[in-house]
Formats: structure tokens, sequence, C-alpha cells
């Protein structure tokens, strides 16, 4: 297949500064030198000044070539040659007007000493030439003195409008020098800041994609191994454990086809959109791991208020991706208790567990973690992790939100989790709670999911546990 045309370069941008002064070199020496050469000879000067001024006409429109190029190289060979000529006998030619571009080129393309000097240069230039009219005029000394004042006035007037023009159009070069730079700089800003955002968004997909990932592989692979074990004894429960197996692997799939769309298109239909979870979806995200055999109770604590956006994401990620480390690591016959509590200043995300995790070995490069930390850090936040006093293994995050009131703790790992507020004692006469579970309005002695000081949170514990012993509890990947 042939390549696309390209459209055809405008001739003007195919020539170069260089080109367009040795053009106007030759223009010069054709229509300035050889008429200076002919004035030189014609004037009647001495030998040597008409040799010297011939020499002069030729070289002068030759030195202009390189007035952008080498701009004070140029101004020196005309200056030199103009003063040669006068000092050889012939003060002036007509190639003398090459002054004038020679000290306008130095101005707009030379350094600054180099304009300074060229501009003193050319007014030294004109009192040498008025001198010697007044020397060699002949006539008396006050009309020559007038004349030479006049000359040196003119010419003086002709130099510095030069300089002028030329200091306004250095003025415009450096101006477009400036756009051209502050362009390039904007456009390599351009590019950086594609890169950032680029590595930026790859680094929350695969953070997504990780979350999604690991939780649903090791539910996937907790469900595989209770189904295979019970598979022989009981297989509803090897049924069940395929069917879990199958939704869960569904909705991994859809969550990484929806986070993937992204990237395939740029205007994704509103159909394909699904709404990203937030903390309303804990009791859920409970539940679905208590299928694999691990038991979860949420505790919440505070009056729930509205987060900010992204927030709601964060807070189940956290949530999810410490529940999937218990199921990798702690071991079997685990307990969890995850903890949500509202404070004056802010939400505490709080997941603890009596398991062996803390001794456990990684299985990978910690992406887990550093994901909960990034996540975390991103709502100005803490996360602290590590084993919990009394054994198990603990996950804190505390994450301050708009218009929070109070002075804000300092984070630590050794941190107990919150007292949940209690409600006051039942009347009396009233006769206990039944039931395997406490009763929402009075703290419990004891139950199976311990706390700080071994007692279990009282507020809003998850639902309870199935009746029927579930044959994949204690199973781990």
């Amino acid at each position: 297949m042939s390549a696309p045309a390209q459209p055809p370069v405008a001739w003007t941008g195919r020539v170069t500064p260089n080109a367009v002064d040795a053009v106007f070199a030759g223009v010069a020496l054709l229509f300035v030198g050889l008429p200076s050469l002919a004035f030189a000879v014609a004037m009647g000067y001495p030998a040597t000044g008409a040799a010297v001024g011939g020499l002069a006409s030729l070289v002068m429109p030759v030195a202009i070539g390189w007035r952008r190029s080498h701009p004070v190289h140029s101004s020196v060979v005309v200056y030199a040659a103009a003063l040669a000529h006068v000092l050889a006998g012939a003060p002036l030619i007509f190639a003398d007007s090459l002054i004038f571009v020679a000290l306008y080129s130095v101005t707009v393309y030379g350094p600054m000493w180099a304009r300074r000097t060229a501009l003193g240069s050319a007014l030294l230039g004109c009192l040498i030439l008025s001198g010697y009219y007044a020397a060699t005029s002949g006539q008396v000394p006050m009309h020559s003195l007038v004349v030479a004042g006049a000359a040196m006035t003119f010419l003086s007037a002709l130099v510095m409008i030069t300089w002028a023009i030329a200091m306004v159009r250095k003025a415009r070069v450096d101006q477009i020098e400036s756009l051209a730079d502050r362009a390039a700089r904007l456009e390599v800003e351009r590019d950086q800041q594609a890169k950032i955002a680029t590595a930026a968004e790859r680094a929350r997909i695969a953070r997504e994609m990780h979350d999604i990932v690991a939780h649903s592989l090791s539910v996937v692979i907790a469900q595989a191994d209770g189904g295979r074990y019970a598979a022989s004894a009981d297989p509803e429960a090897a049924t069940r454990a395929l069917t879990t197996i199958s939704e869960t692997g569904r909705a991994a799939l859809a969550d990484m086809r929806r986070i993937l769309g992204v990237l395939r298109s740029d205007d994704p239909r509103d159909g394909d959109l699904i709404p990203q979870p937030d903390d309303s979806d804990l009791d859920t995200l409970a539940e679905h791991v208590r299928d694999t055999g691990l038991q979860v109770s949420v505790v919440r604590v505070g009056e729930a208020r509205a987060l900010p956006p992204g927030a709601g994401l964060t807070v189940y990620r956290i949530a999810q991706e410490a529940l999937t480390n218990i199921l990798k690591h702690a071991g079997p016959g685990v307990h969890a208790t995850l903890l949500v509590q509202w404070t004056p200043i802010g939400l505490v995300l709080q997941i603890d567990d009596d398991g062996r995790g803390a001794a456990a070995t990684t299985d990978g490069a910690g992406h887990g973690l550093l994901g909960m930390r990034e996540r975390t850090a991103m709502l100005g936040g803490t996360l602290t992790t590590g084993p919990r006093p009394g054994g198990g293994y603990r996950v804190r995050a505390e994450i301050p939100l708009p218009g929070g009131r109070g002075p804000r703790p300092a984070p630590s790992q050794a941190t107990a989790p919150l007292t949940p507020v209690v409600a006051p004692p039942p009347a009396p006469g009233s006769g206990p709670a039944r039931g395997p579970w406490p009763a929402p309005t009075s703290p419990p002695s004891s139950g199976p999911y311990p706390g700080p000081g071994g007692a279990a949170p009282a507020p809003r514990i998850g639902p309870p546990a199935r009746s029927d012993p579930n044959p994949l509890k204690g199973s781990t990947a």
C-alpha cells in the first residue's frame, strides 16, 4: 500500500537566510560594487586611492553576503574597507552606502557589544569624513567648518536613523525568538504532562485490575478447594461451590470488560456503564466473602454522612483487598471484623482478624498494600497495617472528610479499634436476648468475633451465619 501523498511545501519554506543573503550580495555587487568601481576611477583620485577604492567597491558587497550568519565579521570587513580607502586618498565611493547595511545587520543579529561598537565606529567614520573634507577643501576655514558640520550632522542623522530602525527590528526578532522558545517549552511540557497523565491512568487501571482479579481469584480458589474436598461427601455443596465460582467469574469478567472498555473507546454507550461500588456495598462484599467460609462481621458506628467523589470506591476497595489478604494468608477457622466508624473529622475503616496472616510470607510484590496506601493518600488520609495486639492482623485507614470538626489524632499502628457507642441496658424484668447472636442494644460478654479486649462489638453486626454448617468453612487458597 502506497504512503499518502504529502502536501507540497511552498518555495518560501525551502529558501534559507544564507541563500537570500547570497542573492542580496550578488545584487549589491552588480548595482553598487561595479558603479562604485567606475566612480572611484572617474573621480580622479590618486592612483593608490583609486586602486584601494576599486578593491573596496568589490569587497564590501561580497562581505554583505554573511551579514546574518556572521554579522560581526561582515561588519568588520565593511568598516575596514571603508577606512582603508579613506586613508588611501579616496574619501568617498558609492559602495560606502553599504556601511548602513552592515550597521543594521550587526545591530539586529549581533551581540550587545558588537552593536554598540558598530554604532560608535559609524559615528567616528562620520567625524573622520567631515574632518577630511574640512582639511582638504581649500576654502575659507569658517566656510569649511560649516560645511563639515552640516555633513557631520547629516551623516550622523542617517546613522542614528539606521540604528533606531535596527533596534526596532531587533526587538521584534527577540520577541519572535521568545515566542518560539516558549512554544517549544510548552510543547515539551505538554508531552510531559501527557506522559504523567498516561502513567497515572495506567496506575489507576492497574489498581482496579489488581483489586478485581485478586479478590475474584481468591474466592474462586477457595470455592474450588472446598468443593473438591466436599464433592464425595456432599454433592450439593460441590454444586453450590461451582455456582459461586461461576457467579464470581462472571462478575469479575464484567468488571474487567468495563475497565478495559474505557481504553478501547472514547465514547462508551450509556448502557455499558455500570456504577462503581462504594461504602454502601460493604454488606454485599461481606456476604460474598462469607460464602467462601470466612466468618465476617460488619460493625457500623456513628451517623453516616455523604462521602466525596471517589471516597466510597476507596473504602470498598480497601475492605475488599484486606478481606482478600485474610483469605490468602490468615489460615483456616479465621474470624474477621470490618469496622466502619464515622467520627467528627472523618471516617475510620478497620479490618481485624485473628489468623496467622502477620506471620505468613507474602505471595507477590506487595501491590495490594501499596494500592491501599495510594488510594488512602489520594484522599489525604493515612493507612496503618501490621500485627494486631493479641494476635492476628489489622488494616486501619483514616480518611478525613470535608467540614470535619475537632482535633485529628495521630495515626498509630497499635491504636485499638474505636469502642462503639452502647445503648443503655434493658429494663429490669426483661429477659435476655435469645439466639446465637447478641441483641444490638446490649454489649455481649463473649462471642465468636473478638474485638478489643476479647469482646465483640455490639451495634449493627452483619448477617448471622447459616444454621447449616458451611462445608467450605476454613478453606483457604
